[in-house]
């Protein structure tokens, strides 16, 4: 038999995370591989979102979630910038509507500060009306560093620098196999097609990174590796309010989602959601029953928008580790060495805001690649 290919790094998954860790990777090691099941980059959750650069406002102080969106925005902006990444500054406001809801917004304001967002202002309803006339609320607050991104010009851009440092992509690829020895790991691809050899594995298969690590051997669920699928579904507004910022409502119970929002796109398009609806698979079409729960969602804060106005858009898929009703869970970013699989860095349950912080998910994974290749 003939010897198998060899590389020092293989990346599972060509979404943003992928690629991004991808870019940052080739930078520095040699022979690194990115193998991709779809027919190209960014298929799933990747491009399916709001494509918003967040804050880093909501999530748990010290949770990688928090650490790695603060930092992150500020990459992405400036990699925007540097590199003419199609992309908008908005702005946000989280909207309360009730005396409830205005009490929760001083306990985000003092979350946000906790993760070293000391940006937001109070608002109340006089400034609301002259930031957007069209959105009713008893206070708001503001977030200057929010705002949304091009994802596929993004992706586009990593894909083509991880190229120019010499890394390999390859789609149509998916791993069937992974096998541990003692110079690493042989990874079988589309059950047998072709086989090769590499020393470390990042595990960035988004959606399936759980089943990822299971082919190398882990116990996901002793672990607490398995994914739940939660689907979130747009829709567009046509006629649309006439906004200039993102408006979100105040958040749900254990962060599983921010609510049903109103974000615009580059194009100005005005969209609501995404809600929250756990499934058992991966299937994307946007039942219009559910509009009228969308309608009713969001008319507290926009009143003047009328149930006809909701058309049916698009649906994502988001990999979460907590299920229904479940407390919180961080982003899992971490090498197994103590679980037999030295090298081996997985990924798991890397939803939002892993479009912000992609650039510092890139980094570093890179420290830990780094580690690993001692």
């Amino acid at each position: 038999m003939k010897d198998l290919d060899s590389f020092q790094i293989t990346v599972i998954g060509a979404g943003v995370i992928g690629l991004a860790v991808a870019e940052e990777l080739s930078a520095s090691f040699r022979d690194v591989l990115v193998v991709e099941k779809n027919t190209a980059f960014g298929q799933e959750t990747s491009s399916r979102n709001s494509e918003v650069i967040h804050a880093g406002i909501h999530y748990p102080a010290g949770f990688l979630k928090s650490i790695l969106c603060t930092s992150g925005n500020r990459l992405l902006y400036e990699t925007c910038d540097r590199r003419s990444i199609p992309h908008k500054r908005l702005g946000k406001l989280i909207v309360a509507t009730n005396s409830e809801e205005c009490h929760e917004l001083e306990k985000i304001r003092e979350q946000a500060r906790q993760n070293g967002v000391t940006d937001l202002a109070l608002l109340g309803r006089r400034q609301i009306r002259i930031l957007e006339p069209e959105v009713k609320a008893e206070a708001a607050l503001f977030s200057p560093a929010t705002g949304i991104i091009d994802t596929h010009s993004l992706m586009r851009s990593f894909c083509m620098n991880a190229e120019k440092h010499g890394a390999i992509t390859a789609f149509r690829s998916c791993v069937t196999a992974i096998r541990h020895d003692k110079q690493g790991y042989d990874v079988e691809i589309n059950g047998g097609d072709y086989r090769f050899t590499t020393r470390v594995i990042v595990n960035c298969a988004g959606l399936h990174s759980d089943k990822i690590a299971a082919l190398a051997g882990m116990d996901i669920d002793k672990l607490g590796y398995r994914l739940k699928y939660c689907k979130g579904n747009y829709f567009t507004l046509s006629p649309a309010p006439k906004l200039r910022h993102l408006v979100y409502p105040v958040p749900v119970k254990n962060n599983e989602g921010l609510g049903i929002h109103a974000t615009i796109d580059l194009n100005n398009r005005v969209r609501l959601g995404p809600d929250n609806e756990y499934v058992q698979g991966l299937e994307y079409s946007v039942n219009e029953s559910i509009k009228h729960s969308f309608y009713q969602s969001v008319k507290n804060y926009l009143p003047n928008i009328s149930a006809d106005a909701l058309q049916p858009d698009m649906s994502g898929i988001r990999p979460k580790l907590q299920g229904p009703g479940e407390s919180f869970r961080d982003f899992i970013i971490r090498e197994e060495k103590d679980r037999g699989c030295p090298g081996f860095i997985n990924l798991i349950g890397i939803e939002s805001p892993g479009v912000t912080s992609c650039i510092a998910i890139g980094k570093h994974v890179s420290s830990l690649v780094e580690e690993a290749l001692q």
